[in-house]
């Protein structure tokens, strides 16, 4: 099966100014999900995805292709990683290239690594899946959640109110770090997070959503920690 790794960098960061390629722990934070790409060797393809001729240049520095810019459709504020997928493949297929299975990696995910591709990948091909999404256990028990009403505070689910937290079942959410997925089921639900999706669980030491200046220096110790306890 031929394979490629899709990675979105936009280059409109808000909250983070030029936020995908700032320099994390020595290099541009780009450089990190290129080259996990690129070291797992994987894939046929690993390509980025951006409407920025500077992100674009930092992409080819660290090994990537970038064949051709993003829309303005897909360059704006309310475009999705579905839009800008289904945008990839499409222009691959224009040109002659066809792919049976994708990745799409999030271009500030350093703690994505080739090993962590190799066995997502060996997981998702070993299964009946059409999706496999990496995720993390919540912290507490979301069934134990208090909302406020009025003014005070309420159980948002009171048969739980007595219950241990350790007898709950556990829940997950997304780590927003990549996504594998067969191509031909996505193109048809247009939609990652449809269909016989895989979970993929990973430690909470390995998970920071990146945000603000705090959340970027928690992902650093993070990042440094797990190199660590790698070594």
């Amino acid at each position: 099966m031929r394979k490629i790794a899709i990675i979105t960098a936009r280059g409109g960061s808000k909250r983070i100014p030029r936020k995908n390629i700032r320099e994390f722990c020595g290099k541009p934070i780009l450089a990190y999900s290129i080259e996990a790409a690129r070291e797992s060797g994987l894939f046929d393809t690993v390509m980025v995805s951006t409407e920025d001729r500077e992100i674009a240049g930092i992409a080819r520095q660290y090994g990537a292709e970038v064949p051709f810019y993003r829309s303005e459709r897909t360059a704006g504020d309310f475009a999705t990683t579905n839009d800008v997928l289904l945008e990839v493949l499409e222009e691959y297929g224009k040109r002659g290239a066809h792919y049976d299975l994708g990745c799409c990696i999030y271009p500030t995910a350093p703690f994505v690594t080739a090993d962590k591709l190799k066995c997502a990948m060996e997981r998702l091909e070993g299964s009946d899946a059409d999706t496999l999404i990496p995720v993390v256990n919540f912290s507490y028990p979301p069934q134990r959640a208090m909302i406020v009403k009025e003014g005070r505070l309420v159980f948002e689910y009171p048969q739980y109110l007595d219950s241990r937290s350790q007898d709950l079942e556990p829940h997950y959410h997304d780590v927003g770090q990549f996504y594998l997925f067969y191509t031909e089921a996505f193109r048809k639900n247009k939609k990652l997070m449809v269909g016989n999706i895989l979970p993929y669980v990973v430690s909470e030491m390995e998970v920071q959503d990146i945000d603000n200046q705090t959340d970027w220096e928690i992902a650093e110790i993070k990042y440094r920690f797990m190199k660590e306890q790698m070594s």
